[in-house]
């Protein structure tokens, strides 16, 4: 016969199933953006990030997937410049320290290639963004590979006399390489 916290305990172990949940490895992992300015590509990277991951490869669509940005740790190579974009017309990152991405649905698309769908929430503007993603595995660590352009003026980075594309292109490509443990074979 079965204890009361036995049975308690069975609806939740049917609902978590086997996606397991990953750990970030942050030491391994990059987030990185291209802008440009008059024309002149500009590089940068964010040092500070985290992400969530609750992912079964056996069943993509019951994954999960969250992610923050430390804006305050973005990093050009020149402090004038991080310090000109943690201000109110950039990333206002004083005020508005981080920016996140909540997902809603995870699709395969081919071997080990998905399309993640979510919300992308900075300076307090959200949008629905797809991002496609490419997993590999090698020695009990998970790689998650991706790319997507980003439209600064959708999230009011850039205000003001910023916000004229001629000086500061709109499209930012971000791209990202994120190592993990503890995901299952794919």
């Amino acid at each position: 016969m079965k204890t009361l916290l036995q049975l308690l305990l069975i609806p939740l172990a049917c609902a978590t199933g086997p996606a397991s949940a990953a750990d970030l490895l942050a030491a391994q992992s990059e987030l990185v953006f291209t802008s440009r300015q008059m024309g002149v590509p500009v590089d940068g990277r964010f040092k500070r990030f985290d992400a969530k991951l609750n992912f079964d490869p056996k069943k993509p669509e019951t994954g999960q997937v969250s992610f923050t940005i430390d804006l305050g740790s973005v990093a050009l190579g020149a402090p004038e410049l991080e310090a000109e974009l943690a201000k109110a017309p950039w990333f206002d990152s004083k005020k508005l320290p981080q920016a996140s991405f909540q997902s809603s649905a995870i699709k395969a698309t081919g071997a080990n290639r998905f399309e993640v769908a979510g919300r992308l929430t900075i300076k307090g503007q959200s949008r629905d963004i797809v991002v496609p993603i490419s997993l590999n595995q090698a020695g009990g660590i998970t790689g998650a590979t991706g790319a997507f352009v980003l439209k600064r003026l959708e999230f009011k980075i850039g205000d003001g006399e910023w916000a004229d594309p001629a000086l500061v292109a709109n499209e930012v490509q971000v791209k990202f390489k994120l190592a993990f443990s503890g995901i299952a074979p794919l």
